[in-house]
């Protein structure tokens, strides 16, 4: 009798003991043992876009994200004269009936005669410039469609965070090393940095951009920095050269660029605001002895109103020849690629309120902004 009652002690211990592991499994065994090996294998950043399919992140790198991305970056050769005058990078951002829309800088794409990509497969493609515009500094070029093209997707920059692992696909240095893949980490953001939109030393743009320490060398230009699941949150641009500075590469941000699509792919000029004065920078004035402009000792920024264009809204304003601007809408200008940075985030029809200092006084006076190509 007492052997009996051991035997249905045990037999109810073990009962438990299979019980509680089979639930253990169909509820939440699973989940938990992937949570263990999380440190492993992890997916990559939230998709910013509707239709991002995520890609694994894990020990081995980013590879899944370059595969997926690899086909669609492509190299750029500009000839003129017949011959290669400097290569670049472009990516493929659409396909669309029998052709694919690849995007890179305009300042890969100046002053061509002739414009070829090389693919990933190393196939050579003419292309055709539809537009571009060199204050964005994006062109858009269609080619044939090949079977082997794949589209990237357009992300959102604004959702990346600093320290988040970015990459790039280029060419640098041209053909020997193109399809290079560089990884970094996203630096920076809303950097304002003064570029030249000519081929003068002087800056009269001001960029804002993504900062990235990802290796960004000539030939990168106009390439994709893309986040871990291979959207593009910005196009490559440029980079500081100086002895002391390392990895300090830059990206125009997709979203800006978003809105100017549309307009380049129609090969129609992109309609920049006119103030209708000519510039010459308070810096640039104090150390010349060329010019002989009244400017108070204690301003050392600004910009000096050298002429009013007639018929454009400085040419309705108080402005007049002299007047120093110091401020757009409350925002100083220290120069005229400032200037122009503030003025261009404005339309055509707007009104605008300058500040401006006359034989040392500041006054203010709206002006209507004009059309640049009227």
């Amino acid at each position: 009798m007492k052997q009996e009652r051991i035997k249905e002690a045990v037999l109810i211990i073990v009962s438990f003991v299979i019980g509680g592991a089979l639930t253990f499994v169909i509820i939440g065994g699973e989940d938990l043992f992937n949570k263990s090996n999380s440190s492993t294998n992890s997916s990559g950043l939230t998709c910013s876009a509707a239709d991002c399919t995520k890609v694994v992140v894990d020990e081995s790198g980013i590879s899944e994200a370059v595969d997926k991305v690899y086909d669609g970056v492509l190299m750029i050769r500009n000839y003129q004269n017949n011959e290669v005058a400097s290569t670049g990078t472009g990516f493929v951002y659409k396909i669309e009936d029998d052709y694919a829309y690849v995007m890179t800088n305009q300042h890969v794409v100046e002053g061509a005669s002739k414009i070829t990509l090389i693919t990933s497969k190393d196939e050579e493609i003419e292309g055709e410039v539809l537009g571009g515009d060199s204050y964005v500094d994006i062109a858009i070029i269609k080619i044939k469609k090949t079977d082997d093209l794949v589209a990237l997707q357009l992300g959102n920059s604004e959702n990346a965070k600093l320290g988040d692992l970015v990459f790039t696909v280029g060419s640098p240095l041209g053909y020997e090393y193109r399809g290079s893949v560089a990884t970094g980490h996203l630096a920076g953001k809303d950097r304002l940095v003064s570029v030249s939109t000519t081929d003068s030393t002087s800056s009269d743009w001001v960029m804002k951009v993504l900062q990235t320490d990802a290796a960004i060398n000539p030939g990168n230009s106009g390439g994709p920095l893309m986040n871990t699941n291979g959207e593009v949150i910005g196009v490559i641009s440029l980079k500081l050269v100086k002895t002391e500075v390392e990895g300090m590469g830059f990206a125009i941000p997709i979203e800006y660029i978003n809105s100017k699509i549309e307009t380049l792919e129609k090969g129609e000029s992109i309609e920049w605001p006119l103030l209708g004065v000519s510039m010459i920078n308070v810096s640039d004035a104090k150390n010349s002895y060329r010019y002989n402009f009244d400017i108070p000792n204690d301003l050392n920024s600004g910009v000096i109103v050298a002429g009013i264009e007639s018929g454009t809204g400085a040419a309705d304003s108080d402005l007049k020849e002299g007047d120093i601007i110091t401020a757009i809408n409350g925002e100083e200008v220290a120069d005229s690629a400032y200037l122009r940075y503030e003025l261009y985030k404005y339309s055509v029809g707007d009104k605008i309120e300058i500040t401006y200092v006359r034989d040392g006084k500041e006054s203010t006076t709206s002006v209507v902004l004009s059309n640049s190509s009227r």
